[in-house]
């Protein structure tokens, strides 16, 4: 048991980790375009059109994925920032910097998806609604985080200041999480809950799954490739990636 812990422990330098990484890119990438295949067929050709909202619902395969991402790449950004900052380790900084700018994408899809799908259902494409107003506010967290690690030129001041940020921004996740059931928004419940029964029919519901794990797959995927570009930049000093360098006859 002892030895397996190690074997995994050894993967948290970024000379190990990258060669790890750079093998399970192509898996996550396949399956991203897999699960996309999938569930777009599903969302788009298979489910039934609702009854309320017509075919303009469909924008929610989208945006629901997006939004769940959102926040959820939030966390696991901030969860990587805070172990940076607690076990000082350096590839915990390295993700968490990687995370940052997908986890924004996410946050920036959620909030136009739900502005075209919000148009025709409330007649607006903004309103300064509680759950929106919060998705907002982590959108400038991820851009915060993103500008104030490049304000600064040290990389593990950097990685510090950023993890402060980002353990500070947790709070307004379950803000937007619970804010239609704190506040009364415009925003329609959730319609997919761990406890109650889902409010839609199961194609709808298989469709958004889906959907959910082909973003996800596809967050690994591009967070992978982009540690090991971070990981190239950083440790450009070491003669491991001297000689990573030199065996791709890559100029030192």
């Amino acid at each position: 048991m002892n030895n397996k812990l190690v074997n995994w422990f050894k993967f948290g330098s970024p000379q190990s980790f990258y060669p790890l990484a750079g093998k399970m890119i192509p898996w996550f990438w396949a399956l991203a375009v897999v699960f996309g295949i999938i569930g777009l067929w599903i969302s788009f050709f298979v489910a039934p059109t609702d009854f309320q909202q017509g075919e303009g619902y469909r924008i929610i395969f989208i945006h629901v994925p997006a939004a769940w991402m959102s926040m959820f790449l939030y966390i696991v950004m901030a969860t990587w920032a805070g172990l940076g900052l607690a076990l000082n380790t350096r590839l915990s900084g390295m993700m968490a910097q990687a995370i940052a700018p997908t986890g924004a994408l996410m946050a920036f899809l959620s909030l136009w998806t739900g502005a075209i799908w919000g148009k025709p259902m409330w007649g607006a494409w903004w309103v300064w609604d509680a759950r929106l107003t919060s998705a907002l506010i982590l959108f400038f967290l991820y851009i915060g985080f993103i500008a104030l690690q490049a304000a600064i030129d040290d990389a593990r001041r950097a990685d510090k200041a950023g993890a402060i940020l980002a353990l500070v921004g947790v709070v307004n996740v379950p803000i937007i999480y619970f804010s239609v059931k704190w506040w009364n928004t415009l925003h329609q419940g959730a319609s997919v809950s761990l406890t109650k029964a889902p409010a839609m029919a199961a194609t709808m519901l298989w469709g958004m799954l889906i959907m959910a794990l082909a973003f996800w797959m596809y967050s690994i995927a591009v967070t992978l490739m982009r540690v090991r570009a971070i990981i190239l930049e950083r440790e450009a000093h070491t003669e491991w990636v001297k000689n990573l360098s030199e065996i791709q006859g890559e100029p030192k």
